[in-house]
């Protein structure tokens, strides 16, 4: 596959036979974060490692890194790639429902666009919906689930013939399954660098698809969900690869167990390449960050966020 294209959490249908992925040791995960010193001093702050931040965990059978061994990205790797950043003509990030969003199935559209917002500390524009017609995008019947799908690429080819002249990448969101080609099972979602698009799926975030109690708070696990793969592929569309050095949310994953493993948050590496791409500030980010959880009584994010906080001299915001 193209390494400009990014199935970014996916199930494959049939698994790669590369080497074994090997877990970095310490001295190459702090090589991969780079030259802090060429960091202001409260970005370095919160750059640096402490114990909010978890090595990555030795890939279980059927994990990503299990069947898709990758090599990494650090950040001078990442600062030397020319990736896509947004300038004065191009500052925008875009969100284009496709298709019906059900009340009861479907995470709440405003409270994306304000999630993406405050994560990448851009303006972010939610489109009116696109109504789709049965035949549009390649649809087919998974084998497995038995549900509807659409094509990914086709949805992607359409997406680039609606992208704002603003826009510094347009994302389709919609809740029909979605598979990148044939010989695949499915994929939460798929963004190409190139042509400043991408879409992704929130199909099987309700408990409900995988034949689950949805439980009291099922509405909330779905916008948790839904708020991971938006800002995972969001950030590959900012060219940065599968993290493979701490837990973080732009680790690989081939399930739904596994990316509910995976922390809300991005790793110092991570956080470092998305602060080089945007220029963001760091701690303003960080306080809307925790103002979004403690809105929606993500009380484990909001201390996580507020003890990120803390390390800064003044104590936080």
């Amino acid at each position: 596959m193209n390494r400009r294209w990014f199935p970014a959490i996916v199930l494959a249908a049939t698994t790669c036979a590369w080497g074994a992925f090997e877990r970095p040791s310490e001295n190459e995960r702090l090589r991969a974060l780079g030259n802090l010193f060429e960091e202001p001093p409260s970005l370095r702050q919160l750059l640096t490692p402490n114990d909010d931040f978890p090595p990555i965990a030795t890939p279980r059978p059927g994990d990503w890194l299990d069947e898709h061994p990758e090599n990494g990205q650090t950040f001078e790797e990442y600062r030397d790639s020319g990736a896509n950043r947004p300038d004065a003509s191009r500052h925008i990030i875009y969100l284009l429902p496709i298709g019906d969003f059900p009340d009861d199935t479907s995470p709440p559209l405003a409270d994306l666009r304000a999630y993406a917002a405050a994560f990448f500390q851009m303006e972010v524009k939610l489109l009116p919906a696109y109504a789709t017609h049965d035949l549009e995008f390649e649809p087919r019947q998974n084998r497995h689930s038995g549900r509807r799908q659409v094509l990914t690429t086709s949805i992607m080819d359409f997406l680039q013939t609606r992208l704002p002249a603003d826009a510094c990448c347009l994302l389709g969101v919609t809740m029909t399954d979605l598979y990148p080609q044939a010989s695949w099972n499915f994929v939460f979602g798929q963004a190409s660098i190139d042509r400043r698009v991408g879409v992704y799926s929130f199909a099987r975030y309700d408990p409900a698809f995988w034949k689950q109690e949805r439980g009291k708070g099922y509405r909330d696990v779905i916008l948790q969900r839904s708020c991971k793969v938006l800002v995972h592929e969001t950030a590959h569309m900012f060219g940065l690869l599968h993290c493979t050095y701490y837990d973080c949310v732009v680790n690989g994953s081939n399930s739904m167990p596994e990316t509910d493993a995976q922390p809300q948050h991005l790793c110092p590496v991570c956080l470092r390449k998305l602060h080089h791409a945007l220029g963001f500030d760091a701690v303003k980010r960080y306080g809307e960050l925790a103002r979004f959880y403690g809105g929606q009584k993500w009380f484990e994010e909001s201390d996580w966020v507020q003890r990120q906080l803390a390390r800064m001299p003044s104590g936080g915001l």
